[in-house]
């Protein structure tokens, strides 16, 4: 499993959110994104996933083209936005068989999910009445059911309590074990705490992509070479 991203550019009408970026992301690998609010993170994301074209550049999954229009690399791609759109209205059961349906895998998912990401005590309730941590939950649910290759998390820990949080970044080290993650956030602790690799972006550009270790070695952690590399 492989990403390759390859003078990748993108536009919204005079600001450049994505400016000739290349990159290649192999497996198993968990993947910190990080970078100041309007640095092109989740427009980057966005492109990987297919939901928005670039100007121009191009991104091979597998040697599959990403398109926008007719996207090919969608069934193995699982994806959690920061909105995490959820459908309130239904049960935590009823929304993630709609999804199965979606996905086209059969039901048996459900139990499987459920267990993965500790949903048993909520399975019956409304998705509205939930607690913020359990709706991501639910959100990452969704995202992982059809057994994807590659998952994509917006912000995954964002407005959760610290015992959420502590839960959420052990679901996802669990999850990347054997699945290439990527996850944006502005928490240094949570990416020297998860993640493998880091991309560094700043005004739509990649200031640096390096094992996490390497930048703590270099400038003594993430939030140093945070203050240094980005100005």
């Amino acid at each position: 499993m492989s990403i390759i991203i390859q003078n990748l550019t993108k536009e919204y009408k005079n600001q450049t959110a994505l400016e000739n970026i290349s990159l290649e992301i192999n497996n198993n690998q968990i993947i910190g994104l990080l970078g100041p609010n309007g640095a092109g993170k989740s427009t980057l994301m966005k492109c990987i996933v297919g939901i928005i074209s670039p100007n121009e550049g191009t991104i091979f999954i597998n040697n599959n083209k990403v398109d926008s229009i007719n996207n090919t690399t969608n069934k193995i791609i699982g994806y959690l936005s920061e909105e995490n759109p959820l459908y309130e209205n239904l049960r935590v059961d009823e929304f993630l068989k709609m999804c199965c349906e979606i996905r086209e895998v059969g039901d048996e998912k459900i139990k499987e999910v459920v267990s993965q990401v500790k949903l048993e005590a909520v399975l019956n309730k409304k998705i509205a009445e939930l607690s913020k941590g359990y709706k991501q939950r639910v959100g990452i649910a969704q995202a992982i059911i059809h057994n994807p290759e590659i998952l994509i998390f917006d912000e995954p820990t964002n407005g959760l309590d610290p015992n959420q949080i502590i839960e959420m970044r052990a679901l996802m080290r669990e999850i990347g074990k054997n699945k290439t993650v990527i996850i944006s956030t502005h928490i240094m602790q949570e990416v020297e705490a998860i993640c493998d690799k880091v991309i560094l972006l700043h005004h739509g550009k990649v200031i640096a992509f390096e094992k996490v270790d390497y930048f703590i070695t270099k400038y003594g952690s993430l939030e140093n070479t945070f203050k240094l590399l980005i100005n």
